[in-house]
């Protein structure tokens, strides 16, 4: 597959402690502000980028209020606060960015995202790179939800449609197997996951939103719409990020990756 357009999520592992309140290593966060400018040149108006909330977003969650359906609206703040800081160093790095907020283009009914998509698809045709996070969603009840940028990916998929590939990058090159969990799960057939959860870890107790049970999750429901992702360690992608948009057949053969997708041959999406 030859992507129409690349998704790019980057951890908040990978950019900030999430175990230390409004923790952001700027190092981090101006070297793939650099991988993503490298990008843009060549594939003018087919990006977008979404964020983890690092120590902002899953600190936002766990301190949020335990009464009333808005007790998270500090959520909203928080993401948009590291939205902020990528858009700083994206447009340091020479990238046309602009962080979206996802609640105001987006509400869940019955656990799936509703979303109206004009606003991503304007900034694309104008060459800018849209700056993704999870949020603080209003569901059919009229309550705020927390909505995990592991998710974010189905938001995408339904403005851009089912051509698109997301790469995700994390601390660990894909989803880990064996005793000593030292081995690479290749692919997950989106179709028949069970065997991909069954090698899940449990997540961290830092974490708030479901660690890689919740990417495993969003990727899937990408699949079965027609999307190719992929799960990778973020130091290994910035060594040839030429590959987000190259067919795997021309990826480095030592590079390890999960690779999520349907692998039904002419398959229409659904």
């Amino acid at each position: 597959m030859t992507p129409e357009f690349v998704t790019i999520k980057i951890g908040g592992s990978l950019f900030s402690d999430k175990s230390r309140p409004g923790h952001i290593d700027r190092t981090a966060l101006s070297a793939y502000a650099e991988m993503v400018a490298g990008l843009t040149g060549p594939h003018p108006g087919r990006l977008v980028l979404i964020t983890g909330g690092g120590a902002f977003g899953h600190g936002a969650i766990r301190n949020r209020a335990r009464q009333g359906r808005h007790g998270l609206v500090g959520l909203t703040e928080a993401c948009f606060a590291v939205k902020w800081h990528w858009t700083e160093a994206l447009r340091a790095a020479g990238v046309t960015a602009f962080p979206l907020q996802l609640a105001a283009m987006c509400t869940m009914a019955e656990d799936t995202p509703h979303v109206h998509p004009e606003v991503l698809r304007a900034l694309l045709r104008s060459e800018v790179v849209p700056v993704l996070s999870g949020d603080a969603v209003l569901n059919a009840a009229g309550e705020l939800e927390s909505f995990s940028s592991d998710r974010v990916p189905e938001v995408v998929q339904a403005s851009v449609g089912a051509a698109m590939r997301v790469v995700v990058l994390t601390d660990v090159p894909g989803i880990l197997t064996g005793q000593r969990r030292d081995q690479t799960l290749p692919a997950v057939d989106a179709r028949d996951p069970a065997d991909a959860y069954a090698a899940l870890w449990t997540h961290s107790e830092w974490d708030s939103t479901g660690a890689m049970h919740s990417k495993l999750g969003g990727l899937i429901a990408c699949a079965r719409n027609g999307a190719e992702s992929f799960i990778m360690r973020g130091d290994d992608a910035r060594k040839s990020p030429d590959i987000f948009f190259a067919p795997t057949s021309e990826w480095p053969v030592d590079l390890r990756y999960t690779r999520v997708a349907d692998p039904s041959t002419g398959r229409q999406p659904r």
